[in-house]
Parts: structure tokens; C-alpha cells; sequence
């Protein structure tokens, strides 16, 4: 059986370094994983530039919804810029409507400034409060997306099961699926059972009380969810 690709997301210095040496396989960049994930700060996308391993930074300017005015969109831009400046690999992008469908201008404008840069494009989790799963896998296949992080429309991607179904259906090998939220190397064996694994996305992180974030990504936990994958 192939090895599965573990990409694992890191908002610290120290949670990048934590992941390469538990043998992640990519990095996304991000910082205050607490509010789901906002776009890093400059320096540390100077420093994970140096990775030995690719990065992709998360592109987002603010928390709550992910519905962008123009201001908000402007930032992003910058944001992808300065994620390609850094030397990072790729970005990870998201917008929506008020219904929770994809925000096809928005994305379309994200996605080409992207690739005018030479940056591989996930379309992260946003795409979970999308009524449609399939049209939205499909859609994303349209705007040049890579790949989909999801956790198939549930809190966690061992309860979004059907809805990982559904794109993976809708995918049919054109764009990768990469289930995240919730995994780790206990649950992973449900999972392969269950869906067409090639890649997946995790923290890996564990409480660290007096840090900024309150978690710290593990080693151990990265080691251990590598092995399961493997």
C-alpha cells in the first residue's frame, strides 16, 4: 500500500521545526490556529523559506466568515505575494458567499495572482459550509485548484465521512482530497478503510499552557501519525 502524504499546519517557529523533524511531509503556514488560521507574519515567512520541506502559507486576513470585501481581497494579494517572495511553494486560499457557496470572482482573482508566482493553490477548508459538495469540487477543478482540504462539510473528518464520499466522487483523480481536522495515528486506520487516501492534514499539536497559542505541535505526534500513514 503507497505511503500517504501528511501535511501538518504550524502557526510558531518552534511547530515548524517540530514537524520537519517528525518527518511531516509538507508544512502549511499559518498563524493563530486558535481562530482556524490566519496568513503568517512576515517573519516567519522569511524563516520558512528555508524549510526543507515544502510550505504553503494559509491566506487569510482576518477570523470569523470568509466572506472578503475589496479591502479584505487586497490584503490576500499582498498576502501572496509576500508568501512568494519568501520562497514558500504554495498557498492555501478561501472565499465564500453568504449561502456558503464558493466565491468564484473572488477565488478566480486569489488563484491567478497565485499562479502568476508559480504557486500551487489548496482551497482550504471554507468549502465546509458549502451546501453543495460535489458542484463545489467541481468548481474548484474549474478555478485551477490543486487540491481541497476538508473535512467533508463535519466538525472532524472521521464525522464528514459521506461528505469526503462526495468529493472524492466529484474529484474523480482531476483534483486532490486531503480530509484534516481531528486526525491522528488512532483514527487513521477508519479512515483508509473508508476513502481513497493520498494525502492527509493535521495538527499534531498538544496543550502547551503559558505559550501564545495554548498548543504546541508535538514531535512525537508527527512521528506517530507518519507511521500510520506509512
Amino acid at each position: 500500500m503507497p505511503a500517504i502524504l501528511l501535511e501538518v499546519c504550524v502557526d510558531q517557529l518552534a511547530g515548524l521545526a517540530a514537524a520537519v523533524a517528525g518527518g511531516a511531509d509538507r508544512i502549511e503556514l499559518c498563524s493563530w490556529l486558535a481562530l482556524g488560521g490566519l496568513s503568517p507574519k512576515q517573519e516567519l515567512l522569511q524563516l520558512a523559506g528555508a524549510s526543507p520541506v515544502p510550505v504553503v502559507a494559509r491566506i487569510r486576513p482576518r477570523g470569523g466568515d470568509f466572506c472578503f470585501d475589496a479591502v479584505e481581497v487586497q490584503i490576500m494579494l499582498n498576502d501572496i505575494d509576500a508568501a512568494a517572495h519568501a520562497g514558500l511553494q504554495g498557498v492555501s486560499l478561501g472565499a465564500t458567499l453568504r449561502d456558503g457557496r464558493l466565491d468564484q470572482a473572488t477565488l478566480a482573482r486569489l488563484v491567478a495572482r497565485a499562479r502568476d508566482h508559480g504557486l500551487a493553490c489548496t482551497l482550504h477548508r471554507a468549502i465546509d459550509i458549502n451546501p453543495d459538495l460535489a458542484q463545489a469540487t467541481r468548481l474548484a477543478i474549474d478555478l485551477g485548484f490543486e487540491r481541497i482540504l476538508t473535512s467533508g462539510g463535519a466538525p472532524a473528518a472521521g464525522q464528514g465521512i459521506n461528505g469526503l464520499l462526495r468529493c472524492f466522487d466529484a474529484a474523480a483523480g482531476r483534483i486532490a482530497i486531503m480530509p484534516g481536522a481531528g486526525i491522528d495515528a488512532a483514527n487513521t486506520a477508519r479512515l483508509r478503510e473508508k476513502l481513497p487516501l493520498t494525502e492527509v492534514h493535521a495538527s499534531c499539536s498538544l496543550p502547551a499552557p503559558g505559550t501564545a497559542e495554548g498548543r504546541a505541535t508535538s514531535i512525537a505526534k508527527v512521528a506517530a501519525l507518519v507511521q500510520a500513514l506509512r
